[in-house]
């Protein structure tokens, strides 16, 4: 079907479109600030938090890549197929609360094991996050305003990080780094109960192709076949499997980011509170929302568009990259950084938008906790742990130098990640050349 042709869904006279697109577009981009908030935490304390508790990069990089995604990639599955078949605003409010509550108790670790149960609880919460936000975006949001809706929402990382770091930087100078834990579960205890309060629960495919009288006419699909439908879809697999390699570059670098900047480039705290929370602030958020209108713009016409601009974004970002990391002083270093921030995560939204215009009303949630199962379980769960596993591999040769080389080992994955989009494209137009001939054969 010719998505040009596209018709919003009619809604029903009892059930109108919600009143303000832009109130919960934005609730949903707050909590999810919150949501790469608390995860990211570790990372950007890592530093004090190692000198406080003694562990070394191997162990920072499971703690904040493989023990935190195991729990998060595998818990969003069930958490997913529950949310499509009862109230995904509902889910989105529990699970707001839980990891904001599992993150203030990050905050009261003595050691390193109750550091890892702490996170782990806080993955367990985080997987009813994003999943059921896409959602309901798409539900709120029509085809050909998704793109930027999705960008909009996809803000929530950089602005999470940024934040983080400034926040957390400074309060951790200030006092101790504790304090951001307490601080920041406490803020997202608060805005679960403002999200419950808040939210509406809009009606199940609504901008679809098909229309449908009422919102429960829209089944959701059995756990199992939605599971089988996703990966037995070549295309959404290699999509997931394309942003995984993606997502691999974007938590290896971010997650050792501050702690390289500080241990081998000279970076203080309270610079890393103004200069690099900027950095990433304006970097990966530019980023992100210019890809949504990028998406919108071209993927209407091309559909593999929605491949072609993440593959494009991550080959342009390799030479900044690697220049980041072989930088002598911290400005240099930064400046360069600036760039990779701003391009490795165009493939966020391009990649979201793209499976949830894919599949059916009633797996949405699902598939998009699909998606990032793939996503996460790479990125999360492999990039910081081998960024990690490598700084403590090169220490023995390189010394100071060892993240540094870290960095470098990292690197082939940026032509690894753009590959796969390239074959991603390939598989879309293949597959919008054979529904085209279908579609001339049926005329005939």
């Amino acid at each position: 079907m010719d998505t040009l042709e596209l018709q919003d869904r009619p809604a029903p006279a009892a059930r109108r479109e919600p009143r303000n697109r832009g109130l919960v577009l934005g609730m949903l981009c707050f909590v999810y600030v919150l949501n790469f908030l608390d995860r990211q935490l570790v990372s950007i304390l890592a530093k004090p938090i190692q000198d406080s508790l003694q562990i070394s990069d191997s162990q920072l990089g499971r703690i904040t890549g493989f023990y935190f995604a195991l729990f998060y990639c595998f818990i969003a599955i069930p958490v997913g197929w529950l949310a499509d078949r009862t109230n995904r605003v509902k889910v989105l409010s529990i699970a707001c609360g839980l990891w904001s509550a599992a993150t203030a108790a990050c905050g009261m670790a003595a050691n390193y094991g109750q550091l890892v149960v702490a996170r782990m609880a806080v993955g367990v919460g985080e997987a009813g996050g994003v999943p059921p936000s896409y959602a309901i975006i798409s539900d709120t949001y029509p085809r050909e305003q998704r793109g930027t809706a999705m960008g909009i929402f996809n803000l929530g990382p950089p602005l999470g990080s940024a934040l983080g770091v400034a926040f957390g930087a400074s309060l951790a100078a200030a006092y101790d780094w504790r304090i951001p834990f307490y601080v920041v579960g406490a803020i997202g205890v608060l805005t679960a109960i403002i999200v419950y309060l808040v939210i509406p629960e809009p009606e199940r495919g609504r901008f679809d192709p098909v229309p449908a009288p009422t919102a429960t006419d829209v089944p959701a699909q059995s756990f199992g076949s939605a599971i089988r439908a996703f990966f037995g879809n070549r295309i959404l697999a290699v999509a997931a499997l394309a942003s995984g390699a993606a997502n691999f570059i974007t938590y290896g670098l971010s997650n050792f980011a501050t702690l390289f900047l500080m241990r081998e480039k000279g970076m203080r705290l309270e610079d890393v509170a103004i200069w690099y929370a900027l950095a990433v602030g304006l970097g990966m958020g530019t980023g992100i929302f210019v890809a949504g209108r990028l998406i919108d713009r071209f993927a209407v016409k091309n559909k593999a568009a929605y491949a072609s601009i993440p593959a494009l974004s991550l080959l342009l970002a390799l030479p900044f990259f690697l220049g980041f990391a072989a930088a002598d002083r911290w400005e240099i270093a930064l400046a360069l950084l600036f760039v990779p921030l701003f391009l490795n995560s165009f493939f966020l939204p391009a990649t979201v938008t793209f499976v949830q215009g894919e599949v059916d009303p009633g797996a949405r949630v699902i598939s998009g906790a699909l998606l990032l199962l793939v996503m996460n379980l790479i990125g999360l769960g492999l990039g910081p742990t081998f960024v990690g596993m490598a700084s403590d591999y090169f220490r023995a040769d390189y010394g100071e130098h060892a993240l540094r080389m870290a960095y470098y080992a990292l690197a082939p994955m940026y032509l690894v990640a753009a590959l796969l989009f390239v074959w991603l494209a390939r598989l879309i137009r293949k597959s919008e050349t054979g529904q085209a001939d279908a579609s001339t054969l049926g005329r005939q």
